[in-house]
């Protein structure tokens, strides 16, 4: 009995080992200062701090010990990035951690000294953010995806789902410098499909007001909402307001599908912040963030609430539900 209990410890021990030694590291090192730059709001599905401050706990960074963790955000309005990123500059951040084009844009231009991680940024080479997603260089690196693939799948997705689609509507913010590759390959995938598509551009939070009566217009027979820090932030208004209209919401945001939004497909948002989180802590110890490959998600998630289609009078063909990684009854 006493050689079992022995044995027991010897592999808890083996097993904490290398948490201890991460924490212990992290703790000989100076208190650390990750600063955090949002476009939208902190209530945006988009942000996920509860998986990035998770994985950075595992590995020995305790917010209130070795670490404070700075968050500031824009509330949808793009004008205050650029401040707001110099202020997180001046305040001592180690790392800027930002959600999305236009605070990382914001925060390239306020510093080219201070680490940047991009916790969840759509085509940073297309944006002009980084020349190389594996050697991205300078003083920038991150988790990014191909985004106009991703939104032209929607689309076809949309129309296996709900054959009679004709007619959809695209909400974007051309403020976002991928918002338009991401438009022109929905357009073209349109078309193939025959499916007319109407833009509707969205530069506020209050320019949702249009997004809202449109809803009310007849011949509609969707809204993608593309994501963007400012329209995350709003995109629930148009799902609550698409449900009393009887009109199917396509999105890149899961959460906003289980609010009742009706189709989702994209990367998996805590997975993206958990890689952040990764490469955040590597560059705490030292590594240097353009030497660091621009990482890719390997999760992509379709979710498809049945119970809003059922409410919207829509029959999904069975052969379509069971290629969802969720569907919310």
């Amino acid at each position: 009995m006493r050689r079992i209990g022995l044995a027991v410890a010897l592999v808890l021990k083996l097993v904490l080992l290398p948490l201890t030694a991460d924490a212990q590291q992290a703790s000989a090192q100076k208190a650390a200062k990750i600063g955090v730059l949002i476009g939208g709001t902190l209530s945006s599905p988009a942000v996920q701090l509860e998986p990035f401050k998770q994985t950075l706990l595992e590995r020995g960074w305790i917010e209130g010990q070795n670490l404070t963790v700075l968050i500031r955000s824009a509330e949808g309005h793009y004008e205050r990035l650029p401040p707001l990123a110099r202020e997180l500059g001046d305040l001592g951040a180690d790392v800027i951690v930002t959600e999305g084009t236009p605070p990382t844009q914001a925060a390239k231009r306020a510093t080219a000294t201070v680490p940047i991680v991009m916790a969840s940024t759509a085509d940073p080479v297309g944006s002009g953010l980084v020349s190389n997603l594996a050697h991205p260089g300078g003083n920038l690196t991150g988790v990014s995806w191909f985004f106009p693939d991703i939104t032209s799948k929607r689309v076809e997705l949309l129309k296996e789902a709900i054959p009679h689609t004709a007619r959809i509507v695209v909400v974007y913010n051309p403020l976002n410098p991928i918002s338009e590759p991401a438009v022109i390959a929905i357009e073209s995938m349109a078309k193939r499909l025959k499916i007319q598509v109407q833009r509707l551009v969205v530069r506020a939070p209050a320019d949702f007001d249009a997004v809202l009566r449109m809803m009310t217009k007849p011949k509609v027979d969707a809204v993608l909402i593309l994501e963007d820090p400012m329209t995350n932030s709003q995109s629930i208004r148009v799902v609550d307001a698409a449900k009393k209209s009887r009109v199917p919401t396509v999105l890149g945001l899961s959460n906003l599908v289980v609010a009742g939004g009706f189709m989702s497909y994209a990367p998996n948002r805590p997975e993206l912040w958990r890689k952040a989180a990764v490469l955040t802590d590597r560059i705490l110890r030292g590594a240097k963030p353009g030497d660091l490959p621009v990482e890719q998600p390997t999760k992509f998630e379709l979710v498809i609430n049945l119970k809003t289609a059922k409410a919207l009078g829509l029959t999904i063909p069975q052969s379509f539900l069971v290629r969802a990684d969720e569907v919310i009854q």
